[in-house]
């Protein structure tokens, strides 16, 4: 086994490599596994009050884009979890400074959402 560190989109990832052997010329190749679909990249926040992820889901809809103005408590990013949509609300009124996060994107709890200045 051989340790490798990969860099995709800017996130290094740890790896493990196993070294095959040479098998003779009438033997056919093993199909290669597919390879691992890699994280969405991750966009900065930007500058103010993260909205974090309260559990963790995929994002199904981004009801906010930068440079909206939003109220306390009106809904920025709807998550499924559990096979239900949840809501996550804006946690303070201001305007949205960075959406970083993206539709269909896998997110763990207290990842930032969105950013309200």
């Amino acid at each position: 086994m051989k340790n490798l560190k990969i860099t995709v989109n800017g996130t290094t990832y740890d790896v493990q490599v196993e070294e095959v052997g040479s098998s003779s010329a009438a033997a056919a190749p093993a199909a290669a596994p597919a390879p691992a679909a890699a994280p969405a990249p991750k966009k900065s926040a930007g500058s103010g009050t993260p909205v974090k992820a309260p559990m963790p889901g995929k994002v199904l809809d981004i009801k906010v884009k930068e440079g909206d103005a939003v109220k306390e408590g009106d809904p920025v990013v709807i998550l499924e979890a559990m096979k239900m949509e949840n809501p996550v609300n804006a946690v303070c009124a201001g305007t949205i400074t960075s959406v970083c996060v993206t539709k269909d994107q896998s997110v763990e709890t207290d990842t930032v959402l969105v950013t309200i200045a």
